[in-house]
């Protein structure tokens, strides 16, 4: 039995199964959460004869550190393997002027939806990771750093509205186990709409986040296919639905990529697109993948297209770059290391 995963409530199950008391299981619970111990051992304010016995049936993890490397900004990549052999990248995010500590986790095993920019989906798409999977990323960069995580953004390999109840699992423990708000829990999508609609019955406090990358149908589906499937007038409707019945502002994320889809002219549609949705812009330059030929904008012409979204009255920001030099940036998690 892995131990990590385990909410409070199941590890005093646990504890009745062998003669312990409920007390011991918000010991477990600290120790695994709040203090991110990898073995029984460091759990120190149990007696050694339990500490054996519960050695006996159950690990805190069985998850590995394949590969870590760290950016010259401070940005750390792990490659984390499972017992099956699969392996996912998840990456811890520190930025020098803020307290946050900003982990990007994967919610699947490669990815099926496959943009053009992105290099997760060139692997193709393997598997689903299970709620527990998910965790222990965020443990994993626990552990390993002593540090404590603050901020959750779905944003690493796979599409998380396509794996939504293991993603939804995750969430509630990173918010009643871990104690991370729901509000520094950001969900993002390429527009998987089903999804999208159940998250607004559900209407949770964390942020959803949409990556679009174009404000039309014909431009979106040439570096999207999943456009084919969920077309952007549909994409819309879902997003106007989702903001009445929850009242929450959503994020829209735009890569922007010179030549394609950074012109003026591609500015004004996507102002015009975005005119009556209540949400954020968060510009992202676009992050170099060895599988295509795109090009990252000139910062001038960045700033450009800021003004002109601005300009519409809508909060903009520029996404700071950070390990782009380890391959851990926006775009460029591939699951297999260096």
């Amino acid at each position: 039995m892995i131990l990590a995963g385990l909410t409070l409530e199941e590890l005093e199950n646990l504890m009745s199964e062998l003669g312990a008391t409920r007390f011991r299981a918000k010991q477990i619970h600290n120790w695994i959460y709040a203090k991110s111990v990898s073995s029984i051992d460091e759990m120190t304010n149990l007696s050694k004869d339990f500490r054996e016995q519960l050695k006996s049936i159950a690990a805190v993890t069985d998850t590995k550190i394949k590969v870590k490397q760290v950016s010259k900004d401070g940005t750390i990549k792990y490659l984390v393997e499972y017992p099956d052999g699969e392996c996912v990248e998840t990456v811890l995010m520190r930025f020098d002027n803020r307290a946050n500590l900003t982990a990007c986790v994967s919610s699947q095993v490669g990815c099926a939806v496959n943009c053009s920019f992105c290099a997760t989906g060139k692997g193709g798409f393997r598997r689903n990771l299970n709620y527990k999977e998910i965790i222990e990323q965020v443990l994993t960069i626990q552990r390993d750093t002593g540090l404590k995580v603050t901020n959750i953004v779905f944003m690493g390999q796979g599409e998380p509205l396509l794996n939504l109840d293991n993603v939804l699992k995750a969430l509630e423990i990173f918010n009643n186990d871990f104690q991370i708000g729901a509000r520094r829990i950001t969900i993002s999508t390429s527009g998987i709409i089903p999804g999208i609609n159940r998250l607004a019955e559900m209407d949770l406090q964390s942020t959803l986040a949409i990556s679009l990358h174009a404000p039309g149908h014909d431009l979106r589906k040439q570096i999207m296919p999943i456009e084919n499937k969920y077309p952007l007038n549909d994409l819309k409707k879902a997003l106007l639905d989702y903001i009445n019945k929850t009242g929450r502002r959503i994020t829209i994320e735009y890569i922007l990529i010179h030549g394609f889809n950074d012109t003026p002219q591609v500015a004004k549609e996507l102002a015009y697109f975005l005119k009556d949705i209540k949400c954020n812009i968060n510009l992202i330059p676009y992050n170099s993948v060895v599988e295509n030929d795109f090009k990252k904008p000139a910062n001038s012409d960045i700033m450009k297209f800021k003004y002109l979204l601005e300009h519409s009255g809508k909060k903009v920001t520029v996404r700071l770059e950070r390990g782009a030099d380890i391959d851990a940036a926006c775009g460029q998690l591939r699951g297999r290391g260096k």
